[in-house]
């Protein structure tokens, strides 16, 4: 069988993603398709429970969703080529009238600072029929950037519905407010989430891009806020620029002190004004780097996505913050030492010193932001092998992620990922089995097929049939 040609999103598809931070889209399988998945789906709720991470293999036909050119397309498009279907997913079941609560996904149990440019994404597969009354997913549009909920848990009027025929799906970004709705119809309704990261920094547009100019979509649904700046920062990103808003705005001392006072305001007035001082040149990067200092949480933490997005000027301020006594400080300013990528390449040797910090975060904050970075690049590799020996499973399992990054060039982390195959989690198993297939070298492939091999699962084997065909 031929496969087929991702289904690539078209700009406004691109546009409405960056603003709303949701698709709803639909495959076009038959009928008979969705029907036999669902009579697999029941038979094995009932006997065996929920499947969780195995519901791939247990359930085989799924893989041709993921397959499916509507879902590869989306994906490509906002992930880029080759990115990773993560080892977590979960089919969610409801037959209960009541809804859930809104809700952000957590990076399991890793509290770390969320992007703003589409690094993470998630999919939601209903594949029955799922009118309003059966309960689909609930989401708010626009919210991917806002860390606090500002709206009421009952319904919202901006609240996008993921209904539809069986075969629609919720294309997300990882971090959006969404929630399940109450069904009313008390029937079976499944929704399938897989979560799928980036491996590959953009250079160029990984969508059917036509247009280079940044423009509002038609259909803008983010009613709670409207963030123009960073959604043309985002769009700039991923045609490969990184502080694409440098220098584009006069350092008018007024405009200036005015937006920095705007930090602790408001969490989408405050962001407005980050990105906004991140024009700003020098004067700007001062006033953020203030902010970044504050006693505030969340007045550190957006003043950090400003100079994340504030090109090579930020950089010396954010490594002297480097040596903070407050963790959040630190973590922040490692978060945004990551987002400038190669414009930060000398704050590396600083951010590997940080791998001894007493602080569980800030060693995870270190090896994710090292994972953007490919300069100098024996250091950052050698760091994260490091990391994989960290006592702490979320920094071990966040540096394995971070070497999947970085493809070949992580080769000589090999013989540590290796190792990582048999940790007492599953996720850093998981992820160094994505990692040793990211590097793809002789070595890496032959340890991966044979740590796949010992842990093969046999899709046919249950209680009921253990050794028949």
């Amino acid at each position: 069988m031929q496969e087929q040609q991702p289904l690539l999103l078209t700009d406004e598809q691109m546009r409405e993603f960056i603003t709303n931070g949701c698709l709803i889209l639909k495959t076009d399988f038959s009928r008979a398709f969705h029907a036999n998945l669902l009579e697999q789906l029941n038979t094995v709720y009932a006997e065996e429970g929920n499947p969780g991470n195995n519901l791939l293999p247990r359930i085989r036909e799924l893989q041709k969703v993921f397959d499916h050119p509507v879902v590869t397309g989306a994906l490509t498009s906002v992930l880029g080529p080759n990115y990773m279907m993560h080892a977590h997913r979960h089919g969610h079941f409801n037959a209960l009238p009541t809804a859930g609560g809104w809700h952000k996904d957590s990076y399991w149990g890793y509290d770390r600072v969320r992007n703003h440019h589409p690094n993470w994404a998630m999919i939601m597969y209903f594949p029955q029929d799922t009118p309003v009354d059966l309960g689909p997913t609930g989401i708010m549009p626009g919210t991917q950037n806002h860390q606090k909920r500002a709206f009421e848990s009952n319904e919202h009027p901006g609240e996008v519905l993921a209904s539809g025929e069986a075969g629609t799906f919720a294309l997300i970004h990882y971090d959006i407010w969404h929630r399940s709705t109450p069904n009313i119809l008390g029937e079976p309704r499944y929704m399938l989430k897989f979560e799928f990261m980036r491996t590959e920094m953009p250079k160029q547009p990984s969508w059917n891009n036509q247009e280079r100019e940044w423009k509002r979509p038609a259909n803008l649904l983010a009613p709670l806020a409207e963030h123009d700046l960073m959604w043309e920062e985002t769009w700039n990103w991923l045609f490969g620029e990184v502080g694409s808003l440098t220098g584009k705005a006069a350092s008018d001392p007024q405009q200036i002190q005015e937006l920095a006072g705007k930090l602790g305001g408001p969490e989408p007035v405050a962001i407005n004004a980050a990105y906004d001082l991140a024009r700003r040149g020098q004067s700007g990067v001062h006033a953020l780097l203030e902010g970044l200092l504050s006693d505030d949480a969340n007045v550190s933490r957006i003043s950090a996505y400003g100079l994340s997005v504030s090109g090579s000027e930020a950089v010396d301020g954010l490594m002297a913050a480097l040596n903070h006594e407050n963790a959040d400080t630190v973590t922040h300013a490692v978060f945004a030492l990551g987002e400038l990528r190669e414009s930060a390449a000398k704050a590396v040797p600083s951010l590997t010193r940080l791998l001894d910090h007493p602080e569980d975060k800030i060693r995870c904050a270190v090896v994710d932001s090292l994972g953007f970075m490919t300069s100098p690049l024996d250091s950052v590799v050698s760091s994260l092998a490091r990391g994989l020996q960290d006592a702490n499973a979320q920094v071990r399992f966040m540096a394995s992620l971070s070497l999947s990054r970085l493809g070949a060039e992580a080769e000589a982390a090999v013989p540590q990922l290796e190792i990582a195959l048999d940790d007492e989690n599953r996720y850093v198993r998981a992820h160094a089995a994505e990692s040793l297939n990211y590097i793809g070298t002789e070595r890496a492939k032959k340890s991966l097929i044979r740590f796949l091999l010992n842990n093969r699962w046999c899709s046919t084997t249950t209680k009921a049939n253990a050794f028949y065909p």
